[in-house]
């Protein structure tokens, strides 16, 4: 086995193991995969994977970029829309500015690298903090506006990224050309990607593959991202509006095989995506370190500290100084909240290596680790101790309930009776004999009350541990009946497969048991 080979291998390992210890310790695993890549690039036999800077840009954020639109809800966005754009708009430029000052008169870096530097840690990522708050229960508007304003400014920092690195590579700058190109990059975005999402769900509604179903969505993540660029227009908001628009239409659309596919696909594929960006980073370092010139390592460390802390200063500032529709607290807890993450990095390697001269690009290795300097300080401190912020703040809620909790369980209850009253138009309609009504109404029943119970509608108090017992019987049941399955498999009464079609009855049942739990969330990690 070579050493990339080794080196893929050890990665993917790493990232397995680092996930698995995140969810045994509860810490947000991003925290613990900039940690791990920043220790494993300097295991003794790690060798360096060669990342083309393209590919970051072009097979990274497309499929992360989508699922975020995908699983973003437009009501809430619109109902905080102000306070979004405000910070996905103008604080990501007051950041870079600020950072772009503070990397030329003190760390010496050119004014046009300064920018770029800038325009890379100017955007946040959402996904630790709003597990964390999440988990505690911190009222659905805060999360709102950390999941917003991270899906949002990354295509203004990656719009300002371009302009600066332009600026770097062919040695001018205009500021007409990079108002046009953020202007025309915005709108046609905006268009390929809705334009890009139609085509998918469409194609969607008209397949009852599952597998080319979810194929499709894979396909359209690219596709919008592709389209964009190739135009010349913003990427980042091609694969974002093609995901939100899918978000929107597919559940229409889709058959509930493709639906039940396709979560768990693209879970696998965001974690194994998020995962490799962070740890292949932790790769990147040590030959970094080694190619510094100009600079000490511990010069860099500096910056990166000096850097890091006027990102949150600069964002502190803002929370309390521009009007909101947060509280103080709130307000405290989405500061402290703006971490950087894996989009910083994504944007960090698609840095190129040479200018239009064909030099290298100056202080390349400069800018990347002081990125990653910046990630690990933003991500780990405020990540680790942000729990602690939301309880002394006393923003979080009593058992960690969400409004999203409440609201979800009050959908399942007005599902419960609609198909009550449905049945008995069904009884005048079909004609069902009495047997087939009992055994729906049982059914139905049930649900109702047990989803009455879970919104607090029904005062009966020992109700609620009935409603345990007659669970925890009834997945033993279940279980009973998987491991009656299995060992017809062995005794070769049963083929294979038959038995996964039985098996995945039995998964639906036990899904339909289990209380949502962390499993049912979407992805952390963008």
């Amino acid at each position: 086995m070579n050493g990339a080979a080794f080196s893929l291998l050890a990665l993917l390992l790493a990232a397995i193991g680092l996930v698995a210890l995140s969810h045994r310790i509860a810490v947000p695993y991003p925290i613990l995969l900039v940690l791990g890549g920043m220790a494993i690039g300097f295991v003794p036999g790690m060798t360096g994977v060669d990342l083309s800077p393209e590919v970051v840009l072009q097979v990274f954020l497309p499929p992360l970029l989508y699922y975020a639109g995908y699983y973003t809800t437009p009501r809430d966005l619109r109902a905080h829309g102000i306070a979004i754009a405000l910070l996905c708009l103008v604080l990501v430029l007051v950041t870079a500015a600020a950072v772009a000052v503070v990397a030329h008169t003190v760390g010496g870096l050119p004014w046009p690298v300064a920018a770029t530097l800038g325009a890379i840690v100017s955007p946040t990522d959402p996904v630790a903090a709003a597990a964390i708050a999440t988990r505690l229960g911190v009222p659905r508007r805060v999360i709102t506006v950390l999941e917003g304003e991270g899906l949002f400014n990354d295509a203004t920092a990656l719009a300002l990224f371009k302009v600066t690195v332009a600026a770097v590579v062919a040695g001018s700058f205009s500021v007409g050309h990079a108002v046009q190109l953020f202007t025309v990059g915005t709108v046609g975005g905006i268009v390929a990607g809705v334009a890009v999402g139609w085509f998918v769900a469409f194609l969607r509604g008209r397949s009852t593959d599952p597998i080319i179903g979810v194929s499709v969505t894979i396909f359209g993540a690219y596709a919008a991202y592709h389209a964009a660029e190739h135009f010349g227009f913003s990427g980042v908001l091609g694969s974002l509006l093609c995901g939100l628009y899918c978000g929107w239409k597919i559940p229409q659309v889709a058959t509930p095989a493709s639906r039940l596919l396709g979560k768990p696909v693209w879970q696998m594929i965001v974690y194994l995506l998020t995962g490799a960006l962070f740890l292949l980073l932790g790769l990147q370092l040590r030959p970094m370190l080694a190619e510094l010139t100009g600079y000490r390592a511990i010069d860099v460390v500096a910056v990166a500290a000096l850097v890091a802390a006027v990102v949150m200063v600069t964002r502190f500032a803002w929370l309390f100084l521009v009007p909101h529709v947060l509280t103080r607290p709130e307000r405290a807890v989405v500061a402290w909240g703006g971490m950087r993450g894996a989009v910083s990095l994504a944007i960090a390697l698609a840095l190129p290596t040479s200018v239009a001269s064909g030099e290298p690009f100056p202080d390349r290795e400069v800018v990347v680790l002081t990125t990653f300097g910046v990630v690990l300080l933003t991500l780990v401190v405020p990540g680790l101790t942000l729990p602690m912020l939301i309880r002394v703040a006393g923003v979080g809620r009593a058992g960690g309930a969400t409004s999203e909790a409440e609201e979800e369980s009050r959908a399942r209850l007005v599902l419960a009776e609609e198909a009550l009253a449905h049945l008995e138009r069904l009884v005048l309609r079909d004609g069902l004999d009495e047997g087939t009504i009992e055994r729906l109404e049982d059914v139905y029943r049930y649900r109702r009350r047990e989803l009455a119970s879970e919104a607090g509608e029904l005062r009966d108090p020992d109700h609620a541990h009935r409603m345990a017992v007659e669970r925890a019987a009834s997945l033993e049941l279940v279980e009973v009946q998987r491991q009656v399955l299995l060992r017809m498999r062995r005794e070769g009464q049963l083929g294979t497969e038959a038995l996964h079609h039985i098996q995945r009855e039995l998964d639906l049942q036990h899904a339909m048991l289990v209380p949502s739990d962390g499993g049912g969330q979407r992805v952390e990690g963008r």
